[in-house]
């Protein structure tokens, strides 16, 4: 099995189960650690952001979250990330401690990225999510972006969601951000959380370079994580599963500038 696809951890009854939980020595990452958090309802999580800051992700399910200088109840808007619709998040800086408490049953994605300051503490409402459509014939997505890199809210992080539905390509023609070559590339690592509707599905994806020194292709389940250390890292969904994928970025400047694949960026100016 590749390095870069990181499997579902076993099912668990206990009330805080954690399905992914890396560091970024655990990823090969400079700029990424990344949780999924189960909670049952009633069951608390509490951490310390150290040095990084953090974007709570309440995935599904209702949450209260509680900083040393914030506290948001009844946060959450779906029961399955397959509702379609933004949800609500909590951007967090270095230097706190966090309690998540579930209000009902949740599943809580945490995304973390080096921070040098402290920054205020920012609630993201589903209402302040950016919503788009990209792509078209047979290389179409939805996007959530909770926090694009025009948010001013985090230093370093990106944090978006995707939906493709069946039949489709995402992250595709492929395109790479591991230069810092501004103002045509920008260096971020990046890791993608996949979910499948429904959730026997699987999708297949590729992370390459162009030398081909890196080059894998990964048959991912639901829930599992694929990590992008760098290079090209496109989806493909076959026929019968939509599919769902929350990205995390991050990099030493909190700028997305990509670099498509010359030999298909053609795809793109098909009439």
């Amino acid at each position: 099995m590749s390095h870069l696809l990181k499997k579902v951890a076993s099912q668990s009854q206990a009330e805080v189960h954690a399905i992914h939980d890396y560091s970024m020595a655990d990823l090969g990452l400079r700029y990424i650690a990344f949780r999924v958090i189960d909670l049952k309802a009633g069951a608390a999580y509490a951490f310390h952001t150290e040095d990084l800051e953090v974007c709570v992700v309440v995935h599904t399910g209702r949450i209260q979250v509680t900083t040393d200088d914030a506290s948001f109840d009844h946060l959450g808007r779906r029961e399955s990330a397959f509702d379609r619709i933004p949800t609500d998040s909590v951007y967090i800086s270095r230097d706190h401690h966090v309690e998540i408490v579930a209000e009902q049953a949740a599943s809580v994605i945490l995304c973390f990225a080096p921070c040098a300051t402290q920054r205020p503490t920012v609630l993201i409402a589903a209402e302040d999510n950016t919503v788009e459509d990209r792509g078209k014939y047979a290389n179409q997505r939805h996007v959530h972006n909770i926090l694009p890199d025009s948010h001013e809210a985090s230093e370093n992080l990106l944090v978006v969601e995707v939906y493709t539905n069946q039949g489709n390509w995402s992250s595709y023609p492929p395109h790479k951000h591991d230069q810092d070559n501004l103002p045509h590339e920008s260096l971020l690592e990046e890791t993608y959380y996949h979910e499948m509707n429904p959730s026997q599905g699987f999708v297949f994806q590729r992370v390459y370079t162009d030398d081909l020194t890196l080059d894998e292709t990964m048959t991912v389940s639901h829930r599992d994580v694929v990590v992008v250390p760098k290079g090209y890292h496109p989806v493909g969904v076959p026929d019968g599963y939509d599919s769902y994928y929350l990205n995390v970025m991050a990099g030493p400047k909190k700028i997305w500038k990509f670099h498509n694949a010359k030999d298909h960026e053609w795809i793109i100016h098909r009439d």
